[in-house]
């Protein structure tokens, strides 16, 4: 029994790893085709019901992806507040290696005060150097401010270091890219290696051509099922043949069984009005979900759908999202989470589930960006944003009740 136990923890602690680790970005306007600087966070967790929340608990007000069942809302994993403030993170574990101290996993609280209190990457930087150390950190923290600042810090229990997307000589390309390492890390292990090497293929694929925009990062890279060991773009494959399997192993794809949700951050330009800084949401699996847009302009009556319902104990998106995603992981034995039915998905029917939410979200983006077009110039009454959300809360759930019938 003395032998079992410490491999017993060592299997615990390197599937907890697994579970939640993340894929995230900076991108500087700088180098986006309308000048607006975007954070990324595809979520991966052991908590697969997710909501948004509003909250009027600090300095400002924030919108919040939170656990469903933290009804508290004591931890916040990503974000952003009414000064065009905002914050997403990753997970690292090639730092506090060997940290004696006990206090850890306290990235949700950091980020739920930095929302509260923070309005530029100054601010959050003062917050990194008076909050109490040990800070029970190991994580690489995405910050964009409305004033155009956009930056990773990578943040252990006792120190912090800054990589400034706007600085050519830290991110030439205007973008930066963490999975579950820190660059600042003191020793070798990088994990989540696999989903940066994709990362860094399909960023600079879609800077190359000028995209680096939100739908992409919506539709393609929160979508992403390529695997650079194989050299195999599976969506591709699938959508335009039939091979022989229609499951694949899922385990290194950015978007696999534990991605839990997606928030795609469009911040404002310097002359606009920070709270119409853009929070687009995909509550639940990724490749299941519909992305919502989302501002703190206006009032707190977001659509119900991405609210928490205590009839489902979760917001009813995610419990849509959720339902699909079983189908696309039928296989009902302790390993089936590992194989993920592709053709679910994509198929050349073009029946598959994300065939059928892409041609909605374009819609909801075209009708987005014509408001926006006038709302960044000239802020909407409280009602406007309201009666728009009243009408996507209709579409979108209009939407998954129609697909129950087909």
């Amino acid at each position: 029994m003395k032998k079992f136990f410490p491999i017993f923890i060592l299997f615990f602690s390197i599937l907890c790893n697994y579970i939640i680790a993340c894929t995230t970005a900076v991108i500087s306007g700088k180098h986006t085709p309308d000048g607006r600087s975007i954070i990324w966070k595809l979520r991966d967790a052991d908590e697969p019901k997710n909501s948004m929340r509003y909250f009027a608990d600090g300095v400002y007000p924030y919108l919040g992806l939170v656990n469903s069942t933290d009804i508290k809302g004591e931890n916040v994993w990503a974000g952003a507040n009414s000064t065009g403030f905002a914050i997403m993170n990753s997970a690292s574990y090639n730092v506090n290696i060997e940290d004696s101290s006990p206090l850890k996993d306290k990235e949700g609280i950091f980020m739920k005060l930095a929302l509260q209190t923070c309005a530029t990457l100054q601010d959050f930087e003062q917050l990194l150097e008076t909050y109490p150390k040990p800070r029970g950190i190991a994580a690489n923290f995405g910050v964009m401010d409305a004033k155009g600042g956009i930056a990773f810090y990578e943040v252990d229990n006792w120190k912090w270091t800054k990589f400034d997307a706007n600085n050519p000589q830290i991110a030439p390309k205007g973008y930066i890219i963490r999975t579950n390492y820190s660059e600042t890390g003191i020793n070798e292990e990088k994990r989540g290696a696999i989903r940066r090497q994709t990362a860094e293929k399909i960023f600079g694929e879609a800077a190359k051509k000028n995209k680096l925009n939100y739908r992409t990062v919506i539709q393609k890279f929160s979508r992403c099922f390529y695997h650079p060991l194989f050299g195999i773009d599976y969506r591709k494959k699938y959508e335009t043949g039939r091979p022989k399997t229609e499951f694949v192993p899922s385990d290194d794809f950015i978007t696999r069984y534990s991605s839990v949700s997606a928030l795609v951050i469009q911040s404002v330009k310097p002359e606009e009005f920070p709270d119409m800084t853009t929070i687009w949401t995909l509550i639940g699996y990724p490749a299941t979900t519909v992305a919502m847009p989302l501002w703190l302009h206006g009032n707190e009556n977001i659509p119900k759908i991405l609210q928490y319902d205590t009839r489902v104990k979760n917001s009813p998106l995610n419990e849509y999202a959720l339902k699909w995603k079983k189908a696309c992981y039928p296989i009902n034995n302790p390993e089936g989470y590992h194989y993920l039915k592709m053709t679910q998905l994509v198929n050349p029917d073009k029946t598959g589930y994300i065939q059928r939410i892409e041609p909605l979200e374009k819609e909801i983006f075209m009708l987005t960006d014509e408001k926006l077009a006038v709302w960044r110039k000239i802020p909407p009454h409280a009602s406007e944003i309201e009666k728009y959300y009243e009408h996507l809360n209709k579409k979108v759930s209009d939407f998954y009740t129609a697909e129950k019938s087909r």
